[in-house]
């Protein structure tokens, strides 16, 4: 049969690659029944970021949101992203979490259930693959397409037999960062067709422009089912537009067969939609060919930006991209997909803004160059390695092998909180935002992170940007200001950054729960906490490189530190970085406590040498 087949990514991918992962459920309902009228062969609707989204910013449950929308589309597959042992998290799980996350998603509503791994390892692919196969539902095993010295179309094929022979049903080629080009894409799916006897998918982000290309050139070589996004949400980062991709096969051999007019129905929806989350849309979200130069996927672009942006040093981002593809030779070439893109991109930002390269490595770049993620695809830099996990064993085998059965374990810490298996499964994937979304719960206290309002009155070009550095007078005294940077837009509590005659502050702008103001209107009131810490001026003192936040303090007032221990655990896009003593001493002051935000220039801690505290 030459019949294309259409997945649509509106209800996830879409919105992920755009406005980070940012639609709601009450946005996306009403238009599931035109959606389900289509005929698609399949909705992707769930997986990657949305389940870490749903919690951290919406303050949805996940697990109520694909419920309902089973519900709301009865006659199209859902479909989903799974990161193989990762699922949806940035750590392996053990196995019988895997098989207990695999199976609650089926019987809530997934159908189809796409299975990657970052590094192409099978080993990690194996559990979760079996597990949807035991469920009933469709195993779809997955490439993720990626150029370096040592990723062939010889390798991609091997990988496509190895998926073969776990029992999957189908096979995607996951183009996540748009390197695929036409005639590359041409010749990888006539290579799996004389290989495996499965049917072939096409996932590709439009990033570089070639998308569509690559789609028409993949398909009359034998592929037959291609993810696109309906076109209000397509382009850029996303994917294909729908409705061009089915003007351009009507009428020939693989026309789709699906109705203009519907998909066009639907998409004024997602049209109007769009416009409410502006607040979120990226500059960096259009075509972008430096793809083909830096390897950096759409997604990661904006994130990079958004950090450098806090760190008042986006005129940096031409470096930073200089540096990831060095990162990736470092790390033996891992495709760059969730998780390996944060790790690369974030260990590149910190060493283009420390000035020395791995001056500061990142936990996870730790992790990976021990093992504990799989086989890099290549031999990875030894002395980077030595430098990062010391005397530590290098890990050979599955990294899962590992890790004890721990389910069990999970539901007796979040204790009464969970309710059922998949709260215990959201704890388990995201166990500090998981607890804090299932606690607001139990109290009643769930409030999503606001949308601001749209401008009606206002011409939006009359309005004038106001000034990031300025001088004002107050009680008589002149002071010079700077504004150097501000934390993400949707926390409840806001960091912003500025100097005040060269000494840096900080203020937190706290937003609380909704209150009647004078008139009956709704709003939200904010209070501001200035806090100030010391500046750096002695060998002790320990600052940090990016804004970040304080995920642990290890070290007190008194206790004794050697040089290179750590103590402090930090949190920068989703990574984690252990800060360790520059000297060996005693702890003279802690200016920082577990849950708050850091700034560059300010001392954390104060370690005195030895000499001075004896």
């Amino acid at each position: 049969m030459q019949k294309v087949y259409i997945t649509d990514v509106i209800l996830r991918d879409a919105h992920q690659s755009l406005i980070a992962t940012r639609l709601r459920i009450e946005d996306l309902l009403p238009a599931c029944a035109m959606l389900d009228n289509i005929g698609y062969w399949s909705l992707e609707c769930w997986g990657g970021a949305t389940f870490d989204a749903c919690l951290r910013f919406l303050k949805e449950d996940p697990w109520q949101r694909l419920i309902q929308l089973k519900a709301a589309m009865p006659n199209t597959r859902l479909q989903m992203l799974v990161r193989g042992q990762n699922l949806l998290g940035y750590r392996h799980y053990s196995d019988d979490v895997v098989r207990m996350f695999i199976l609650k998603a089926a019987e809530n509503g997934i159908d189809v259930f796409r299975i990657f791994d970052a590094l192409n390892d099978i080993r990690n692919l194996k559990t979760a693959i079996v597990a949807a196969k035991e469920t009933g539902k469709h195993a779809q095993g997955t490439i993720c397409y990626t150029t370096s010295p040592v990723h062939n179309v010889s390798g991609f094929v091997t990988l496509g037999k190895d998926l073969a022979k776990l029992g999957c049903d189908s096979i995607a080629i996951k183009d996540m960062a748009g390197l695929l080009t036409p005639y590359a894409a041409s010749e990888l799916v006539k290579a799996l067709q004389d290989a495996v006897d499965l049917p072939l998918h096409l996932h590709s982000h439009a990033t570089s422009g070639l998308a569509e290309m690559c789609q028409l050139k993949a398909i009359e070589a034998g592929c037959r089912h291609i993810d696109t996004a309906l076109s209000s949400w397509a382009g850029g980062t996303s994917h294909p537009p729908t409705e061009s991709m089915v003007i351009a096969f009507r009428g020939t051999e693989y026309d789709t067969g699906l109705n203009l007019n519907k998909l066009q129905e639907v998409n004024r929806y997602f049209t109007e939609i769009r416009k409410k989350y502006r607040r979120f849309e990226s500059e960096f979200t259009g075509i972008d060919t430096q793809v083909h130069v830096y390897q950096v996927p759409g997604g990661m672009i904006s994130n990079l930006a958004n950090q450098l942006r806090e760190r008042n040093a986006l005129d940096r981002i031409g470096e930073v991209y200089k540096e990831i593809p060095e990162v990736r030779k470092d790390l033996g070439y891992p495709p760059l997909v969730t998780p390996t893109s944060q790790i690369v991109g974030t260990q590149a930002v910190l060493n283009v803004l420390t000035g020395k390269r791995y001056e500061t490595i990142t936990n996870e770049v730790k992790r990976y160059l021990q093992g504990g993620y799989g086989k890099a695809p290549a031999p990875v830099n030894e002395t980077l390695q030595k430098r990062a996990i010391g005397k530590e064993e290098i890990i050979d085998c599955r990294p899962a092998d590992l890790l004890k059965p721990e389910f069990e374990a999970l539901r007796q810490e979040i204790g009464a909180l969970a309710h059922n298996d998949e709260d215990v499964l959201s704890y388990a994937l995201f166990p500090e935002v998981g607890r804090q979304f299932l606690e607001q719960r139990s109290t009643g206290t769930l409030v999503p992170e606001v949308l601001e309002l749209e401008l009606t009155a206002v011409d939006a070009d009359s309005i004038k940007k106001a000034p990031t550095e300025f001088n004002v007078a107050l009680h008589g005294e002149s002071y010079h200001v700077k504004v150097t940077g501000a934390g993400p837009k949707n926390q409840m509590l806001r960091h912003f950054y500025f100097s005040v005659d060269g000494v840096p502050e900080e203020i937190v702008v706290e937003t609380l729960d909704e209150i009647v103001l004078a008139g009956g209107a709704q709003g939200a009131v904010t209070s501001t906490i200035a806090r100030k810490r010391p500046r750096p001026s002695s060998p002790g003192d320990i600052t940090v490189s990016m804004p970040c936040n304080i995920l642990e303090v290890l070290v007190k007032v008194g206790e004794s530190v050697a040089a290179g221990q750590a103590v402090l655990v930090t949190e920068a896009m989703k990574m984690e970085t252990e800060i360790t003593a520059p000297i060996a001493g005693l702890v003279k002051a802690v200016h920082v406590v577990k849950g708050e935000a850091a700034n560059p220039d300010e001392v954390l801690i104060e370690i005195a040498p030895l000499s001075d505290a004896c």
